[in-house]
């Protein structure tokens, strides 16, 4: 997701210094679209007046902003960082207190649309934070992004992606269900999906995903590991405001037994193989 958020500021105009963990990554990234790499977070940060992020967990947030050799401690006062990594609320509201205290503005700001979405410059941006922080991002997110929408304060951004993805783990398990039955009742499976998707039963994932999930293709970028982790702390988010989330909870589930069958790697509409003989 990184690389190609990168390459969009890089098109706008912005002078870029890159930092990945995997050095190879980063050094590839400059040979193709220049500016410079860097070896750690504090070093790509020193004298930035922005810093994006994109890493995979709780635990990689922390490494790269409040860790040895993180960006927090390079940072001047008043720069600007934005975490487009899907990690917990709780992480969210510490950083923001955190940057608070060393006069940095900080915004949450997981993002929807997958590797599609980044590569195109389309991604659904939702942003927790101050008014001043998120205006300042706004600029340089438009780079990606197709929608940005300021939720709320620091965390909500990422309650807001938990929202998110209660939608997509329900409405993708409906999707593998209604295409199993589609052939278990001999329909002419094209015919049937060009009449449903016109009406209420339409969604992104149906226009998206129905033919790929029928040929067997699941290599599209978000993978079932990450949604298990995205879930896991919707569930414990969930656990803490005493919502209920039966059916995000039994799709959990079924993701688990993907990874049981070795499909940890594929993406998430892969769910209809438990379905399949």
């Amino acid at each position: 997701m990184g690389a190609p958020m990168a390459r969009h500021l890089a098109a706008a105009g912005h002078s870029l210094t890159v930092y990945n963990r995997s050095p190879a990554k980063a050094r590839e990234w400059v040979d193709r679209h220049g500016g410079a790499s860097a070896g750690s977070a504090a070093e790509a940060a020193d004298g930035a007046d922005a810093v994006i992020a994109c890493v995979g967990a709780d635990r990689d947030v922390e490494e790269v902003t409040t860790g040895p050799r993180g960006a927090f401690e390079a940072m001047a006062e008043g720069a600007l960082f934005v975490d487009h990594t899907t990690a917990s609320a709780r992480l969210a509201r510490r950083l923001a207190e955190e940057g608070e205290g060393r006069g940095l503005r900080v915004v949450d700001a997981p993002v929807s649309g997958g590797q599609a979405g980044a590569e195109k410059g389309a991604l659904a941006v939702m942003c927790g934070g101050s008014e001043s922080a998120v205006a300042a991002a706004r600029p340089l997110m438009e780079a990606y992004s197709a929608r940005i929408v300021h939720v709320g304060p620091a965390g909500h951004g990422q309650l807001t992606k938990m929202v998110n993805q209660i939608c997509i783990a329900g409405v993708v398990q409906g999707l593998a269900e209604a295409i199993h039955f589609a052939k278990a009742a001999g329909l002419d499976t094209a015919k049937a999906f060009e009449a449903v998707s016109g009406g209420a039963a339409q969604s992104w994932q149906m226009v998206n995903r129905w033919e790929t999930m029928e040929r067997g293709e699941f290599d599209f970028g978000f993978a079932v590991d990450w949604m298990r982790k995205d879930l896991g702390l919707t569930l414990e988010e969930a656990r803490a405001n005493g919502s209920r989330l039966p059916v995000t909870a039994l799709v959990d589930q079924f993701y688990a037994d993907l990874q049981a069958m070795g499909a940890g790697r594929q993406d998430t509409s892969s769910l209809i193989r438990r379905l399949e003989p």
